[in-house]
This record gives structure tokens, C-alpha cells and sequence, in this order.
């Protein structure tokens, strides 16, 4: 059903990071993340394993100051090389949805790749504590901010159980990852909306 490979390569410099993102929707082929701050390798390692795509992640930042820049620009990045490897969307299945538990904590994921950006947050509301090798969950914030502002994606993120910030942030990346895994299916050979086009 699918008449071209949906792949992408994307660079970002800024003065604050280096980032090259190489993305294949349709294989399980990937690299292990180099970015320079472990926990978030681990996490982009989570997220490539769920969705079951093939990644590659090359990156280095200001980790100096602190992981804000780095996990963020990683996150816009992504985005970018994911709206790059859909094209015009035609055929997906467009929605996701997962639950992931991890131990004490249980996280909703529900993501629509409609071409519109917006984050629902809601952990940021509740008393998340602690962080995970220096990312806390108001990184994992950005990082998601970055990908649906950069890949159109809506983005509700619900956490029903769960106060630790390691097991917060793996339940949630790898719940998006599940339910990225789901939308991105080609299911048919038609626009997934009324209007048309997304």
C-alpha cells in the first residue's frame, strides 16, 4: 500500500545545539541515541523500541549550563524529520492511544496527527518530585512541546498514578511511542479527514 518510503533526515544547529534526526516509519532499524546526557538517550531508545521505527539521533549541547536546550531542540527536531517522513499524511490512521504502567505509576497517552499543534499537559499540574539523571518532567514538557509544535500533532498527556520523576517521564515517552506507533500505520488510500487534507 505504500507508494513511497517515508524517511527523513533533519539537521539543526543553533549556537546552543547540534542536532541531526534521521527518522524511518517503516522499518525497526535504529542506532542507539548519542545526544551526551544519558537519560535522554534512554528515553529516545524507549521511544524508537515502541513505536517500533527506525532512528538515529546524533547530538551535542550546552549541557554546561543544563539539559533545557538539548532535550528541547531534540524534541523540535524530531518533529520536524516526522513531518518530513509523513508527507501529505494519506492513509494513516491518524489517532493513537495507550496506556503504559510502570510499576506505581500509570500513564495516558491520546495524540492525533492533524497537522494542528497542541499540548495538554497535565502532569505539570500535579507534585511530580525528583528527577531522572537531570531531566525532570518539566524537560519531558518541552521535548513534547517541540515535537507537536514541529510535527502538528495534538497531544494529551494524562497521568493517573505516579509521583517519581524516572518512572513519570519512561511511562509517558513510552505511551507516546505507542500511540505514534498506531497513528503513523498506513491503514488506507485515502485522506484520514472530511476536509480533505490534514
Amino acid at each position: 500500500m505504500l507508494s513511497m518510503s517515508r524517511t527523513a533526515t533533519v539537521t539543526r544547529t543553533t549556537s546552543e545545539t547540534d542536532i541531526t534526526v534521521t527518522l524511518d516509519l517503516d522499518t525497526t532499524t535504529y542506532q542507539h541515541p548519542q545526544t551526551g546526557h544519558g537519560f535522554l538517550d534512554h528515553m529516545l531508545d524507549a521511544l524508537a523500541r515502541h513505536a517500533r521505527i527506525g532512528l538515529s539521533v546524533r547530538a551535542t549541547g550546552d549541557l554546561h549550563i543544563e539539559p533545557h536546550h538539548l532535550i528541547e531542540d531534540t524534541g523540535i527536531t524530531l518533529g520536524q524529520a516526522l513531518t518530513q517522513a509523513l508527507g501529505d499524511r494519506k492513509g494513516i490512521e491518524r489517532y493513537g492511544s495507550a496506556f503504559v504502567p510502570m510499576d506505581e505509576t500509570l500513564a495516558h497517552v491520546v495524540l492525533d496527527l492533524s497537522g494542528r499543534a497542541h499540548l495538554a499537559f497535565e502532569p505539570e499540574t500535579l507534585n511530580v518530585w525528583g528527577d531522572a539523571g537531570g531531566m525532570t518532567h518539566y524537560h519531558l514538557r518541552e521535548f513534547l512541546r517541540g515535537l507537536c509544535n514541529h510535527a502538528g500533532i495534538t497531544l494529551h498527556v494524562r497521568l493517573l498514578a505516579g509521583r517519581e520523576a524516572h518512572h513519570v517521564i519512561e511511562a509517558i515517552v513510552k505511551a507516546v511511542a505507542r500511540a505514534l506507533r498506531d497513528a503513523v500505520q498506513v491503514t488506507s488510500q485515502t485522506m484520514p479527514s472530511t476536509k480533505g487534507s490534514l
